[in-house]
């Protein structure tokens, strides 16, 4: 059900509309159905980025401009439905970043939330308000809120990893801070484990004051995340939409680990036949392991390892491995439980 129409023009109601734009008044009659609509309504496009490509073009950046010069040297998955405004989905954005062996992306900070996932080479590092972490394929690591951070590469390698940020949800409150360190890195003053160790082992120190909303946990190891999958899946607890999902938690208060975006790991065993799902939060895909397509609205994506695909909000979304997959997910659901919005629809599956 929508709202009636619009009612129609006349000569009258034309001039009307004209003498009050000039003194910025719109009439709501006539643009309420653009603006509350029935069920949600974007741009936002079913996607797909290859990373075999994507390690291309990334690799040609590094010879074109240094890490420091560009800050972060970063191509943006732009969505093709939101393009020019660095966006992967309505609110969230994607960049696929690379640190060159032996390069510093310098120490800054800003109001945004960042997710950093390392897809390619393994080694180089992170810091993090003075505490570094050695980053490996699949970590999960979180940049929260106007905490400084830098990027390094000590290997022989090229590191790539994306980055997935809040920037849209800031811009949208008009909050937006950034500020250089003033150096290229940050001193170090805490032991590379610290925050695993005070957080991270079903352990807190007892007198912890959690000053921020993001987890204090800095580094969710992939290793430590996939074994927890591998023993979860021999119960055969299939979920008939998800197959296996967890989320990635706060050890704090038990939600969700970043205040603006959802993360979390799915495991989709071979030739499993996922029921439809769609939910109100777009949901970003990055396959970690195995290959195969998802039926999203009416287009069939096909994806592989590394890849990364978007499922716009409200669109059915339909998956199917062609071997056992490992997606690691993002979204903006936290956000929209705390505002009382998310919904989702799992079809006639109970």
């Amino acid at each position: 059900m929508s709202f009636a129409k619009a009612p129609m023009d006349t000569a009258e109601r034309q001039n009307f509309y004209k003498k009050i734009d000039d003194q910025s008044y719109t009439a709501l009659w006539t643009v309420l159905n653009n603006i509350i609509t029935p069920e949600p309504r974007s741009n936002c496009l079913p996607h797909v980025w290859r990373f075999h490509e994507a390690k291309d073009y990334l690799l040609e950046a590094g010879g074109l401009i240094t890490a420091k010069e560009a800050e972060r040297r970063v191509l943006v998955l732009e969505n093709p439905g939101l393009r020019g405004q660095s966006r992967i989905t309505t609110s969230l954005y994607a960049g696929l970043q690379i640190v060159m062996p032996d390069e510093v992306a310098p120490a800054h900070r800003h109001s945004q939330s960042a997710l950093r996932l390392v897809l390619d080479g393994n080694g180089a590092h992170t810091s993090v308000d003075g505490e570094r972490t050695i980053m490996s394929f699949g970590d999960f690591i979180i940049t929260p809120p106007w905490t400084w951070h830098d990027h390094g590469n000590s290997t022989d390698e090229p590191m790539i990893w994306l980055d997935g940020l809040d920037i849209a949800v800031v811009s949208l409150f008009d909050a937006s801070f950034a500020e250089e360190y003033g150096a290229d890195e940050q001193p170090i003053v805490h032991n590379i484990g610290d925050s695993s160790a005070r957080y991270g082992a079903n352990l807190m120190p007892v007198d912890f004051v959690h000053k921020g909303l993001a987890s204090p946990i800095f580094n969710y190891p992939y290793e430590r995340s996939r074994e927890a999958l591998e023993a979860l899946k021999k119960s055969q607890e299939w979920d008939r939409c998800h197959g296996l999902k967890m989320r990635f938690v706060n050890p704090v208060d038990g939600g969700w680990a970043m205040p603006t975006i959802a993360t979390g790991l799915q495991l989709l065993p071979k030739g499993f036949s996922a029921a439809p799902y769609r939910s109100t939060d777009a949901m970003v895909f990055v396959v970690l392991e195995g290959s195969g397509k998802s039926q999203i609205g009416g287009k069939e994506i096909i994806w592989g390892k590394k890849d990364v695909f978007v499922a716009p909000s409200w669109h059915w979304v339909t998956h199917m491995p062609l071997e056992e997959t490992v997606f690691f997910t993002y979204s903006d659901r936290v956000a929209q439980e705390k505002l009382g919005l998310w919904r989702e629809d799992r079809g006639n599956q109970e």
